[in-house]
Order: structure tokens, then C-alpha cells, then sequence
């Protein structure tokens, strides 16, 4: 009798159906802007390509690159000093750096709007101190890196502090004997043990900033998002909008495929004494004053000010008006949360129960989350209407509320797959094949014995889609029907007239919900050693 622990039941089955039939979710709209864009209506590929994309495509790179370079080295640069340094409210910064997770990119911008736009204080300020030197431009491409680094860099801090964390105390301190450094055994030792995690923080962050559209609008940067979103709603041409969807779905390939060429086949396994304490490097007086200042700015402000700032312009609070937006965000968060949870499961289970194929459909099936918002709200509106002209009108989604629960399902499928198969990954497949001994079908084993042990991990998906999409922005400007709106879209289209004080409550509730998710990411950190 074989030994092995692989499950012995890993032949085509109704779970492998149903894992490799879930790849047409993120297929079918990719396909549809595949075939839209080869025969637009209006072939104006030539002057997209001469007018429009050379620019978008330059201020593109330069954003992304601002923002990588920017949240690579903050985030990394901050979880190495809260590991292996003491300093004064080391404690605190080690959590308080993850709240800026929770504050989403277009509050930032509009948060800080109205205090440096050349109508504002600061403005007032800077004439007085410095009147012959020009004002800093604040909605230009520089600004727009630094607000949405702002935003963006806990992916890498927390992507990073989790890899440090975990690594071998025996290998610092081999290293500290043989007469490295602190610096040096963070380039040398620390640093590239901890590559993996933190390319996969960055490729985070910039599939974020790829997919912002109401922070680059409220500055003034025309990106590749923005091209699509204004060719299509403001130019009317969909045809030219698919165009360069794609374009910026090629961006996003790319980026998904570089970084998984710079994680290539790395593994990193320390075999022993993981979990001694890890040391700490000493420091004088004033370098640790400085490791203060340098933890606690991103804090100050990527968090604390936007929301002072959000405090100070809210006016009394008119809930009626609200009323409708909150229902609505409750409402779209909490279908597609327990649907992306529900599909997440038989797709985790799936794998686990299939064979290597089916683990790679699972993937592909999650992939989601690296389409920008934009881009899958046109291929999911391309497929509803070919759905609706097959049914002759019967079935009618395109601008409602069950196609934008398909596209939040497509976006964030991979936050709770990813968590589920974790959780998973966790239960030994001997629980599964004692089940199975025991003449318990595979459904019966998923409801009555795996599903109880996932409890947490279902718990965690859940609320990880709820918040993002409630977060949630270009997909439902597009996609939401008429007179439909959301806190977000309540706080866009405030801001987009420029009513700052009617967008900090609607604001200030999206920030209190972007809590939920971070407080999660603190207690998987506390569990991590």
C-alpha cells in the first residue's frame, strides 16, 4: 500500500469541472475586448497611437516607476527598522504603518486638495517665507507619486515585515559574528532572503496605481486608465476605449510576468531555531530619534492628516442623502463577498482535489485582480450584451446590479481563493483520505469536516472582498445602472465639483470600513513567529 500523502482520488471528476469551467470568468471579457478591438466601428488606431498613447503610455511608466521605486523603498526600508531596531514608539509605528492601507487613493488626493492647491493655506504660507521661489505644482505626475505612494507602500511594508519576521535568527547572528554590519546584514542577508516577498508587494502596488482613476483625474495626469475611461464615456468611442484597455492590459501582463521572473525559482527554508527571538541591532540617541521620524512620517501623512483634514471639512451630516449610497455599498459588498467566497471554496477545493492542471486553471481563473477596474468593466459590459442580444432582450445586466457583482466577483475572486487554498494548505490530506475511508462523499467531507476547520480563513475572505468592494471605484462608474450610487461613487462625484465638505462623511465611512482589513493584517503579522 503506498504511503504517499497525495490524494488518491485525482482523476477527472465534477470538482475538476466545475475548477476548469471557472476559467471562462476571467476569459470571456478579456476575449470580448480581444474581438471588439480587431473590428472597432471606428478604426482610429493610427490616431490613437500618434496623438493619444505615446504620451499616456510616458506618463505611465514614469508613475509607475515613481510610485515602485518610492514603496520599495519606504516599506522595506521601514519593516527592517521595526524588526531589528529598538527605538521610541517602535511598538506602535510596527502596526500604526499599516493604516494607511485603509485610506483609498482618490481620498488621499482629494484629502489634500484643498490644503495645497494655490487656494489654500500652505499656498498662503509659502508666499511668506518664500515669495521670489515658485510654489510646488501639486496636480502634476511628481505629486501624484508621492500621494499615491502614500497609499500604496503597506503592501510592501506588510509583504516585507511578514518576511522578516519569519526569517532565521541563526543566519543574522551568523552574520553579525563574522563582522557584518547592521546595514550590511540587512543588503546582505536580510534583503535577499526577503526579495520574494517584497517583489510581490511592489507588483501589489503597481497593479493598484495601474488601476487608480479617481486620484490621477482629481491631478490632472493622464495615464493609460484615464485614456480609457475618458475615449469611452467622454469621447463615446468604445471602439478606440477597447484599444487601449488592452494596451493596459498589456502593461499588466508584463508586470505580472516580470515579477515572477525576478521571484524565479528562489526558496529560502531555514531549518532550524525559526523561532528564537530575533536580535536587535543597537543604535545610539539620535540615530534612534531618527528611525522614529522615519516610521512615524508615512503614518502622519498617510493617514492621520488626510483624515483630519476629511474631520475639519465635514460638515453637519445630512444621513438621508446617505442612506441610499450606504445600503447600496452594503448591499453590492456583501453579495459579492459571499459569492466570491462560495466560488473561492470550490475553486481551493478543486485544486485540492484535482491534478496540476487543474491547479493551474484555478490560478488563471483568479487572475482578476491584476485587470484594472476599467478594463474588466468594458469586457464584462461586452459580454452582458452579447448575452442579452442572444436572449433576445431577456436577459438584460449590463447596467445593473447583478453585472457589477459579476465584475466584482471577476476583480476579487483571487482574495479569497488565495486565502482558502492557504487555509487549505494548511489541513493535512490525511484528514481527507481518513473521511474518505470512512465512506464520506467528497461533498460531505468539504461541508462536514473541511468547511468547520476553515471557519477563520472564510471569516478573513469574506471581509478582505467586502472592504474592497466598498472601495471600489472605476468598475462601478462604469458599470453601476443610472441614478445608482455607492459611498465611492457619493465621494467621487462630491469631489469631481469640488464639494469637499459634502465627500468627508460619505469619506470618513469608507476609511472606518478600510480599518477592517488592516486590523485582520495585524494578527496574521502577530501569528507569524
Amino acid at each position: 500500500m503506498s504511503t504517499s500523502l497525495t490524494l488518491p482520488f485525482t482523476r477527472f471528476n465534477g470538482w475538476s469541472g466545475l475548477t476548469r469551467a471557472a476559467i471562462l470568468l476571467p476569459l470571456l471579457p478579456i476575449l470580448a475586448l480581444l474581438a471588439l478591438a480587431m473590428m472597432p466601428h471606428e478604426p482610429i488606431w493610427g490616431h490613437l497611437w500618434r496623438n493619444v498613447l505615446p504620451g499616456q503610455i510616458v506618463t505611465t511608466l514614469g508613475l509607475m516607476t515613481g510610485v515602485g521605486l518610492l514603496c520599495g523603498g519606504l516599506g522595506t526600508l521601514s519593516a527592517w527598522l521595526v524588526t531589528f531596531y529598538r527605538f521610541p514608539l517602535r511598538g506602535l509605528l510596527s502596526w500604526a504603518l499599516l493604516l494607511p492601507l485603509a485610506v483609498p487613493t482618490y481620498l488621499m488626493a482629494y484629502a489634500y486638495g484643498d490644503v495645497l492647491d494655490q487656494a489654500g493655506p500652505l499656498y498662503r504660507l509659502w508666499q511668506n517665507f518664500f515669495p521670489a521661489t515658485g510654489y510646488p505644482e501639486f496636480r502634476s505626475l511628481p505629486g501624484a507619486i508621492i500621494l499615491l505612494s502614500l497609499v500604496l507602500y503597506p503592501y510592501v511594508y506588510l509583504s516585507a515585515r511578514t518576511a522578516f519576521i519569519q526569517q532565521s535568527a541563526v543566519l543574522i547572528e551568523a552574520g553579525r559574528s563574522l563582522g557584518l554590519t547592521p546595514w550590511a546584514c540587512f543588503r546582505r542577508v536580510g534583503l535577499p532572503m526577503a526579495r520574494p516577498a517584497i517583489m510581490v508587494g511592489i507588483a501589489l502596488t503597481l497593479m493598484e496605481c495601474l488601476n487608480d482613476i479617481g486620484a490621477v483625474e482629481f491631478l490632472g495626469v493622464q495615464t493609460l486608465t484615464m485614456g480609457v475611461y475618458d475615449t469611452w464615456l467622454m469621447r463615446g468611442n468604445l471602439g478606440g476605449a477597447t484599444q487601449l484597455a488592452l494596451t493596459l492590459l498589456t502593461f499588466m501582463a508584463f508586470l505580472t510576468v516580470l515579477e515572477r521572473t525576478q521571484r524565479g525559482k528562489a526558496g529560502y527554508y531555514p531549518r532550524q531555531n525559526r523561532r528564537r527571538s530575533l536580535p536587535r541591532f543597537p543604535a545610539g540617541k539620535a540615530r534612534q530619534i531618527g528611525f522614529s521620524i522615519i516610521c512615524a512620517l508615512p503614518v502622519i501623512l498617510g493617514f492621520i492628516l488626510p483624515c483630519a483634514f476629511l474631520l475639519a471639512d465635514m460638515q453637519a451630516a445630512d444621513f438621508a442623502t446617505l442612506w441610499a449610497p450606504m445600503r447600496h455599498s452594503l448591499l453590492l459588498a456583501t453579495m459579492a463577498g459571499v459569492l466570491c467566497v462560495g466560488l473561492g471554496l470550490i475553486l481551493a477545493y478543486g485544486t485540492r482535489l484535482g491534478s496540476v492542471y487543474d491547479a493551474y486553471a484555478a490560478r488563471f481563473a483568479a487572475l482578476g485582480y491584476g485587470v484594472p477596474g476599467t478594463v474588466l468593466a468594458i469586457g464584462v459590459m461586452l459580454v452582458l450584451a452579447y448575452l442579452a442580444d442572444l436572449s433576445a432582450g431577456l436577459i438584460v445586466l449590463g447596467g445593473s446590479a447583478a453585472g457589477l457583482v459579476l465584475a466584482y466577483v471577476i476583480r476579487f475572486l483571487s482574495l479569497s481563493f488565495g486565502t482558502l487554498e492557504a487555509g487549505l494548505g494548511r489541513i493535512s490530506p490525511n484528514i481527507d483520505m481518513a473521511a474518505r475511508g470512512l465512506g464520506a462523499t467528497r461533498n460531505s467531507t468539504l461541508t462536514r469536516i473541511l468547511t468547520p476547520l476553515l471557519r477563520a480563513p472564510l471569516l478573513t475572505a469574506f471581509i478582505l472582498v467586502f472592504v474592497d468592494v466598498m472601495k471600489e471605484l472605476p468598475a462601478t462608474l462604469i458599470l453601476r445602472p443610472f441614478d445608482f450610487e455607492t459611498l465611492a461613487t457619493t465621494v467621487y462625484t462630491y469631489a469631481s465639483l469640488g464639494q469637499l465638505e459634502e465627500a468627508a462623511l460619505p469619506a470618513l465611512m469608507i476609511v472606518f470600513v478600510g480599518l477592517i482589513p488592516v486590523i485582520i493584517s495585524l494578527r496574521l503579522i502577530a501569528r507569524a513567529r
